[in-house]
């Protein structure tokens, strides 16, 4: 009977396993350049916009979600704010263009941008995005003469749920904590509409 050189044969298996391995990861970069060659349907790729190799390899996928959607486009976001003690802190994926672009057909964008764009109320929130404040702060940190201008522009802001009225004894106003972030990207949207330095693409017609 021969004996068998259980620990040569060991090593045979090892040996054909690394080549498996080596073959598997050969096909998947062929997989993987072959996706990365084929052009999208609409959208185009953008390659290196970030010198951050996670960010540019993030927008990459960003333009073939959007193309496998059909949408025009998707955006990712996160971000966070700390003042007066407090902090928010948020993370957006892949929020389809399309359903942003449906907030100006259903006139939402309209009645935000009409309750907030107001250089008064802007003022006002400023002060209380940086720390809840007393009717009296606000008069004194945005320059009015009187509680009733105050009153008057904290009236449209309650209402709208941007800030709120807390404290046990009231009468201290604080942001809701659900609106900083949308305030924040509001005015980051703003700062790219007057400095379009990160932007590129072609946008000029056929």
């Amino acid at each position: 009977m021969m004996n068998r050189d259980y620990g040569k044969e060991i090593d045979g298996l090892k040996e054909q396993i690394e080549m498996l391995k080596d073959l598997l990861s050969n096909y998947r970069n062929d997989a993987n350049q072959e996706k990365e060659n084929k052009p999208l349907k609409n959208i185009d790729r953008m390659d290196n916009m970030h010198p951050d190799k996670r960010l540019a390899e993030l927008m990459k996928e960003l333009c073939e979600k959007a193309d496998q959607r059909d949408s025009t486009g998707a955006i990712t976001y996160l971000g966070v704010y700390s003042s007066g003690g407090r902090q928010s802190n948020w993370i957006r994926n892949q929020v389809d263009t399309n359903n942003l672009l449906k907030l100006i057909e259903s006139n939402t964008a309209t009645k935000v941008l009409a309750c907030i764009g107001n250089n008064d109320r802007l003022k006002i929130m400023l002060a209380i995005l940086r720390g809840p404040k007393t009717v009296a702060q606000l008069v004194e940190e945005c320059g009015y003469n009187t509680t009733g201008q105050v009153y008057h522009h904290l009236k449209p802001l309650l209402a709208a749920d941007i800030i709120k009225e807390e404290g046990s004894s009231r009468g201290v106003y604080a942001i809701q904590p659900h609106r900083v972030q949308g305030i924040l990207m509001l005015l980051a949207g703003i700062s790219d509409l007057y400095n379009p330095k990160y932007t590129q693409g072609n946008w000029e017609l056929d």
